[in-house]
């Protein structure tokens, strides 16, 4: 595939000064700047003016994922702290019913210091909530798949109140800082809803409770949509060839009403590139639903890059419509691994809500896919405009 598009990621690197990156949000969320590129045009705006640069009869696309404290600390009686990561729920394997589960659960994770922790030994901290202390324990159960047990002593706790009192927001690696108290709400969008990420959709905290409540005064819909974000969105390309690295698997949930407003919308833009990988997601499975009515809702990182057809964006959504209407279902959920690169043809969205992205990653990489060459010329403007970079930085309104 790589070869197919001419990728070569040395094209996709830019410079970006360490002391670019934002190692903290803003006081106030809605004075974040914000480059407005519309059709190869360029204007500076702060975010508090979006509304006034947004066409009117647009509909914005909300991830509500909620991120989890998904950073645990915990001590061997030797004194050696192991850190656990939680990746994604092994037993039971839905993320909403491990998080509510109050008898014990077990998860994929990263584990910092592993070699110290041996095989099937269990570390035990205490954690005070509603004023009672609560023992939690965590059992390395298997080293290779990096599958751990979690179990508490009081059965009226749930995995998630637990981790909301033990664990630690799970900033991106290249803050290269721990966490504050702080950053526990402002690592978070104000219409987070749905537990189970380990990542902000970071598009969104920009977004205040007022700047929500305008959107239909200026003639923009809203719809919210989910999207549990991976730490494989982190994680850098390290092959050659582009098409060959291994995209996150990531859980997304669409409901009809979704389909509906998309079906009645004359532009999409989504808020965010997980938005936007999921909106795209929806049309390929109702491709997928189109020969095959039975089709599970997976998306294979090269999927749309091997279909020949071009089915139109209403005969799709109409697919996914009809099963979920035989199938007496309000939403439905599914998996992704979509990988949007140049050479992808956009399927649902018109624009995009984004931050700035680090070099060569795959976001630069799906920002390229958007607006083409004129990527590098965004960037540049931003370098040279003092813009704030990555999670907690800027924002970009992008119009191709």
């Amino acid at each position: 595939m790589a070869e197919k598009f001419n990728i070569d990621l040395k094209d996709y690197q830019y410079n970006l000064p360490s002391d670019r990156i934002a190692k903290h949000g803003t006081s106030q969320r809605q004075n974040s700047k914000l480059l407005v590129y519309d059709h190869g045009n360029i204007v500076d705006k702060h975010f508090y003016d979006i509304l006034s640069v947004i066409p009117e009869g647009s509909t914005l696309f909300f991830n509500d994922t909620k991120v989890i404290q998904a950073r645990i600390k915990m001590a061997r009686k030797t004194g050696a702290i192991i850190e656990v990561f939680l990746l994604t729920p092994e037993q039971p394997t839905e993320m909403a019913t491990s998080l509510a589960s109050t008898k014990g659960c077990s998860w994929i994770c990263m584990i910092g210091n592993a070699r110290k922790w041996k095989d099937e030994e269990v570390l035990e901290t205490r954690v005070t909530i509603n004023g009672i202390e609560v023992p939690v324990y965590a059992k390395l159960k298997d080293r290779d798949q990096k599958l751990v047990e979690f179990s508490w002593a009081n059965q009226n706790l749930s995995f998630g109140e637990i981790l909301d009192e033990l664990g630690r927001t799970p900033l991106p690696p290249y803050l290269n800082r721990p966490d504050g108290p702080e950053d526990k709400a402002r690592y978070q969008t104000v219409y987070s809803k749905v537990e189970g990420a380990v990542a902000a959709p970071t598009a969104g905290l920009h977004f205040t409770e007022d700047i929500l409540e305008a959107l239909e005064g200026h003639g923009i819909q809203k719809q919210f949509l989910t999207l549990h974000v991976s730490a494989g969105t982190f994680q850098p390309i390290s092959v050659s060839k582009v098409d060959e690295h291994p995209m996150h698997n990531e859980r997304i949930f669409v409901s009809k009403q979704n389909i509906e407003a998309l079906l009645n919308s004359n532009f999409i833009i989504p808020v965010g590139t997980t938005s936007m990988r999921t909106l795209e997601s929806l049309y390929w499975y109702g491709v997928k639903l189109l020969a095959d009515p039975k089709a599970e809702f997976h998306i294979e990182k090269l999927f749309p890059y091997q279909q020949t057809q071009n089915i139109p964006l209403k005969d799709s959504l109409n697919a996914v419509l009809t099963y979920m209407n035989d199938q007496k279902l309000e939403s439905i959920n599914g998996n992704t691994e979509i990988f949007i690169f140049p050479g992808y043809t956009f399927k649902v969205c018109n624009a995009l809500v984004t931050n700035f992205h680090q070099p060569g990653s795959t976001l630069v990489l799906l920002i390229a896919a958007l607006v083409g060459d004129d990527w590098r010329k965004i960037y540049q403007h931003a370098l040279e405009n003092n813009y704030r970079f990555l999670s907690y930085g800027d924002s970009s309104l992008l119009i191709p």
